[in-house]
Formats: structure tokens, C-alpha cells, sequence
């Protein structure tokens, strides 16, 4: 049985003991990121691994690569090998923030070619909701050798961005809150708004009310809707650092909608550079205006968490 998307809890209650199931606790608390290893160290799923969102899920930043830059793949391979990860490892990763870090994780994993992987569904909160174990016991997993390659063809950099901005077939896919997205409320980056014409779809959106993930068939078709005539493979997924993003393109897989790419440096890093355009308010149907934006001269810069694998990232 291999898992590519979700997990139910009861799933992987079942499969605590399993040797080739590696699960990682991805908690994260963006206001208060000391906190998550404290969190892990007083109570975790047994067996569970740690990572850090800033220090193992992301590179270092410099001010232009924004918050949550993708890490180097080798660094991470390594990391991943160290945890007991190879390729004939199902992967768990699961958080208390709907699965938002978790799917950073995910994401990951695929980007490094790693299939089976996913994410607990309804999280830590839903794992002690049902009394399931606890402890606070750290394992020491034996090392192995994970040999994953970072894939180009999954992501897109802000040359991308800056190329395709006028393209009425590429959907750019906000997945921040509404109010951020409008420009309103913005407690986390400099600069409030959006990329233009990009369209809104909220990652907890995702999620019903018990804090699962919708039925395949409605996420298909409220997805749909933000697609319009658009396919998956022609969507970007952003939001502000390229982490609640990855949500949207896991629930786009639930939903049998593949190949939505992710823009890692999302609003962040595009929002660096004060001569980009910014869009906010509410949008207007299309958003025409976006599509006369006068031609602009960027200068290209590469990105020192990417460098690495040959990737490289220009201003839009």
C-alpha cells in the first residue's frame, strides 16, 4: 500500500510499528517559531521525527529569496537519509496548523522525486481528539541512504512569473486569506497586495469543519471554479513564503487535478522589490487592467538556496 496524498489517523495508528513508515511532527508556530521543538519534545505521535519549517524545510534567507526559500536538496537529502528515510519509505508528516507545514514537507519529498508520502489528515489536533498515543520519547532512527533528485518541472521561479504575467492561460493561485490577499491586515510582509491578476483560493478552504480535508469530489469542483477554462498544469500556487500554497496543490491531488507547479518565493520575495507591480482591493472580473501593466527590464539573480541544482530565480 503506498499513500500519496492523505492519511487517516486511524491508518497510521495502525502502522506505528511498521519499519518501512517514517513519520515526521512538522508543528510550526509562525509567530512564535521557538516554540515548535517545545511542542515536539513534550508530546508527539510515537516515532515521530522532528523538523523545523525554518531550519530543516528552508534554506537561510536574505532579504530577496523570501521567508521560507526552498532548502538545498542535498543538505536536505542528507537530512532526510538521517532520519531513516530512503526510497522504500512511506512517509507521514502531520502538524496543528490544518496541514499546512505538513504539505510543505510533502511537496518536498515529491519535488525530490519521493512518492510515497502523506499527510496525517486532521493533523495532531485530530490524533489527540481521538485519544490516540502520545509520548515524548525521541527516536534514534538508523541511518539510510535517500537518493532522491531535485526535480525542476514542479515549480516555476519569478522569471516565470515576470514572463507569464500577461498570459490570459496561466492561473496564478493565492493561497493566503482573503484580506491578504486584498492588501488588507498584512502582519507578515512589508508590502500588503498581490501578484496581479492572481485569483483567490484560501488553503483552510480546503478543509471542513472538523478540520479534514473535503471529499475529493468538492475540492474537484470548487477548484474547478478557480481554474475556470484554465488546466491544472497551466496554475501556479503561491501565497506568502511557499508554504500554505503547497496545501492548495495537495488538495488539488486529492481531487485527481495534477501538475499545478508551486512558486516558492511567493509574495515574499516578490514583494522584495518595490518597482514590481502589486495588485489589492477586490479584483475586478479578469482583472484586465493587470494585462496593460507597461513592459518593464528586470535584472536575473540566483538564488543561493538553488544555485545547487541549477535553478535560478529573476526578479518579476
Amino acid at each position: 500500500m503506498i499513500l500519496t496524498t492523505l492519511v487517516s489517523t486511524e491508518t497510521l495508528a495502525s502502522h506505528l510499528d511498521a519499519a518501512d513508515w517514517v513519520v515526521f511532527d512538522c508543528r510550526h508556530d509562525l509567530a512564535a517559531p521557538e516554540h515548535s521543538r517545545a511542542e515536539y519534545d513534550r508530546s508527539h505521535i510515537p516515532g515521530a521525527r522532528f523538523l523545523h519549517l525554518d531550519e530543516d524545510l528552508s534554506a537561510p534567507k536574505n532579504g530577496r529569496n523570501g521567508r521560507h526559500p526552498l532548502p538545498n536538496p542535498e543538505k536536505f537529502t542528507r537530512k532526510l537519509g538521517e532520519a531513516g528515510v530512503d526510497s522504500s519509505k512511506q512517509v507521514v508528516s502531520y502538524d496543528a496548523q490544518g496541514g499546512m507545514v505538513a504539505a510543505r514537507l510533502w511537496w518536498l519529498l515529491r519535488w525530490l522525486g519521493h512518492l510515497p508520502v502523506a499527510v496525517l489528515d486532521g493533523g495532531w489536533s485530530q490524533w489527540v481528539v481521538e485519544s490516540r498515543p502520545q509520548t515524548a520519547k525521541v527516536p534514534r532512527p538508523q541511518r539510510a541512504h535517500f537518493g532522491g533528485k531535485a526535480r525542476n518541472d514542479c515549480w516555476v521561479g519569478a522569471h516565470f512569473i515576470r514572463e507569464h504575467l500577461n498570459d490570459e492561460t496561466t492561473v496564478l493561485i493565492d493561497a493566503r486569506a482573503p484580506d491578504r490577499f486584498r492588501g488588507q491586515n498584512e502582519i507578515i510582509d512589508p508590502v500588503g497586495g498581490r501578484i496581479p491578476y492572481a485569483r483567490n483560493r484560501f488553503y483552510r478552504d480546503n478543509l471542513d469543519a472538523s478540520g479534514t480535508f473535503k471529499k475529493p469530489e468538492v475540492l474537484e469542483e470548487e477548484f474547478r471554479v478557480v481554474l475556470g477554462a484554465s488546466s491544472p498544469q497551466q496554475a501556479v500556487s503561491y501565497c506568502g513564503s511557499g508554504v500554505s500554497a503547497c496545501h492548495n496543490i495537495l488538495a488539488m491531488e486529492v481531487a485527481g487535478l495534477r501538475g499545478t507547479r508551486l512558486y516558492p518565493g511567493s509574495w515574499s520575495e516578490g514583494s522584495a522589490d518595490s518597482s514590481r507591480p502589486v495588485a489589492s482591493g477586490e479584483p475586478r472580473p479578469g482583472e484586465p487592467w493587470a494585462r496593460s501593466l507597461p513592459t518593464r527590464y528586470w535584472s536575473s539573480t540566483v538564488c543561493s538556496s538553488c544555485s545547487s541544482s541549477g535553478a535560478s530565480f529573476s526578479s518579476f
